[in-house]
């Protein structure tokens, strides 16, 4: 059974040390401009809910966006995302989300992510733009390149850009928190199964567009997050959303593997945000961090009802940069940097088979 599907993609590159003999070890600078194309939910949207009419999730209003940007963008943080930081790694400007009015120059590459989206269509439809819708988008995007550059250097620019992904936490949590028969009438392992072999179909589309060099995350622990948490009722972890992630975090890498014997050509690498993000949370102060299970903004226990910004319904911290989390499920500016440079440059304990700066040398 095949239901339609939202994607989310990091791509991660070799480290330094610990280099694995599938990754390239040149460490050089790209020679040429590499696009950014960015998929996914709220881990990676840069205000695309800000245009859609009806929308499961919105961020533009203060006090997100305060401590970088100044003024709230769509972005569910106090500044940047984690794809925002691998832009500026690849030396180019932020990219627009798709459905900013009068964006039509997409040399650099461009956000087509959605907070709330998951690789399901069904997961919360009507609400989000959801991952094949995103699929959809792109290759308008390519239409219209091949009609401002020609194809040879359109196929060139796909061929060499990055192809970042961050999906599925939103399956997960629409799954126990939905009625519907879609849900709930199958297994984990089946679900899981489902969704990521959607999120394959949608992999391989890219592949046929030209699209080679992909960049993946696991799905972080929000089982634990301080939304997890109030949904627990007892203060501790949403033990079936965690089982459900750890089975599709198991079962990711499996499938990349198998395409990459597949398909002539395809890259990747896959950050462990799960690890990453749950050492944050665990022992902050190792990471700079005073607070790793609180929110800075929301209300309720452990700040975890998303009212950040809702009128007078919420509290915030004095200082961000001592939260690992901005709101109930998303991160801050300091803690994205972090994730960022483990992307781009980790090593092999926390980025497989290789780092982001590595996979784009190869």
């Amino acid at each position: 059974m095949e239901i339609m599907l939202r994607s989310h993609i990091i791509l991660v590159f070799c480290a330094t040390l610990l280099i694995p003999n599938n990754c390239q070890t040149d460490i050089r600078s790209p020679k040429d401009h590499v696009s950014l194309f960015i998929f996914g939910d709220s881990l990676f949207d840069a205000g695309n809910n800000n245009y859609l009419k009806h929308a499961a999730f919105r961020s533009n209003f203060f006090p997100y966006g305060q401590t970088f940007f100044k003024h709230p963008t769509g972005r569910f943080s106090d500044g940047r995302l984690i794809s925002d930081f691998i832009a500026e790694y690849l030396k180019l400007p932020l990219l627009p989300p798709y459905l900013q009015p009068g964006n039509q120059n997409y040399t650099h590459g461009v956000n087509f992510a959605s907070a709330g989206a998951g690789v399901l269509a069904e997961t919360r439809q009507g609400l989000v733009i959801d991952l094949n819708t995103q699929l959809i988008y792109f290759k308008d995007v390519e239409k219209k390149l091949r009609q401002q550059l020609g194809n040879e250097a359109t196929y060139k620019l796909i061929s060499k850009a990055l192809y970042l992904l961050s999906v599925g936490g939103n399956d997960y949590f629409a799954m126990l928190t939905s009625n519907s028969t879609v849900f709930l009438s199958f297994s984990k392992e089946d679900f899981v199964g489902i969704v990521i072999g959607n999120l394959t179909t949608v992999i391989k589309e890219i592949y046929k567009k030209g699209g080679r060099r992909f960049g993946f995350t696991k799905v972080g622990p929000y089982g634990c997050a301080p939304a997890g948490r109030v949904l627990n009722g007892s203060g501790g972890c949403l033990e079936q959303a965690t089982a459900l992630i750890k089975l599709h975090n198991k079962a990711l890498p499996k499938v990349l593997e198998d395409l990459k014997g597949e398909l002539k050509g395809f890259d990747y690498s896959v950050l462990d945000f799960y690890t990453a993000l749950s050492k944050r949370m665990d022992q902050p102060s190792k990471y700079g961090f005073k607070v790793g299970k609180v929110a800075c903004c929301g209300s309720g226990p452990f700040r975890g009802i998303l009212k950040c910004g809702q009128r007078n319904e919420y509290e915030l911290c004095d200082d961000t940069t001592e939260h690992v989390f901005f709101d109930s499920a998303h991160l801050t500016d300091k803690a994205h940097n972090q994730l960022a440079k483990l992307m781009w440059s980790g090593s092999t304990d926390v980025t497989s088979p290789c780092n982001l700066n590595t996979l784009l040398m190869a």
